[in-house]
């Protein structure tokens, strides 16, 4: 199928990555798991496990060690954002695609804040969900159209809240970022994509994913929420 752009070659096809993306499907109804699953499976992802409660999913997480978890935030056992906490504390690189049934402001603010990179709304379309977890992998936030401010303003209240002592620009033992990441950095916090900031800056979006992927080496985070509020308490978005 073709997405609303007519350019299906990328959505959802592995063949920009030497290995499929392995996927992991967290839902406790066994058709709509199962029909996920088929999607991503014949859409070239590869489908490494699945589960039907929160238990499970952890559990099987840790073994399988999915690249994305498509997680439905309402499992029997354990809650999928405390799903979302585990699996991420114990293997950070594992991104998070929450695909619920549930728009409400508070589960997608509580879904970022245990983790996840992306909130996706189950009405989303297959093509819509392969590009989704395509991005997801690569950790690009997808969010379903009118979350992203809102995600965008979590961030924001996060940075306004206090945190832990973080060493200043400049100061003895400060990391140094180069100049790139510095203005990747800066349009991170002002809430635009990968692809967004590779056409504002002429970068390929690899190299995008590359520098920021530098910066959270560099500044000891782990994800994009860490990143956008270290940017947010410099001052960064407003510059």
């Amino acid at each position: 199928m073709t997405d609303s752009t007519g350019d299906s070659r990328d959505h959802g096809d592995s063949r920009d990555h030497e290995d499929p993306i392995k996927v992991m499907v967290v839902d406790d109804h066994p058709m709509w798991r199962d029909a996920v699953a088929r999607d991503l499976s014949e859409s070239g992802f590869e489908v490494v496990a699945t589960a039907g409660d929160g238990e499970q999913a952890v559990r099987r997480a840790k073994a399988a060690v999915p690249g994305v978890l498509v997680l439905d935030l309402n499992l029997p056992g354990k809650p999928g954002v405390q799903v979302c906490k585990e699996v991420v504390a114990a293997n950070p690189a594992v991104r998070v695609l929450v695909l619920s049934a549930s728009g409400e402001h508070a589960d997608v603010l509580e879904a970022v804040k245990s983790g996840a990179t992306g909130y996706l709304l189950k009405s989303a379309s297959t093509e819509e969900l392969r590009d989704a977890v395509r991005r997801t992998a690569v950790g690009d936030p997808v969010f379903t159209p009118g979350l992203a401010g809102l995600v965008l303003g979590e961030y924001r209240r996060l940075a306004s809240e206090p945190a832990g002592p973080a060493p200043a620009d400049g100061e003895p033992g400060a990391p140094r970022l180069t100049d790139r990441e510095t203005e990747v950095l800066r349009l991170v916090a002002k809430g635009l994509s990968y692809k967004q900031i590779a056409e504002r800056l002429v970068i390929s979006h690899r190299t995008v994913q590359n520098h920021v992927q530098n910066t959270l080496g560099k500044l000891q985070l782990h994800n994009r929420v860490e990143l956008v509020r270290y940017a947010i308490e410099r001052g960064l978005d407003d510059e």
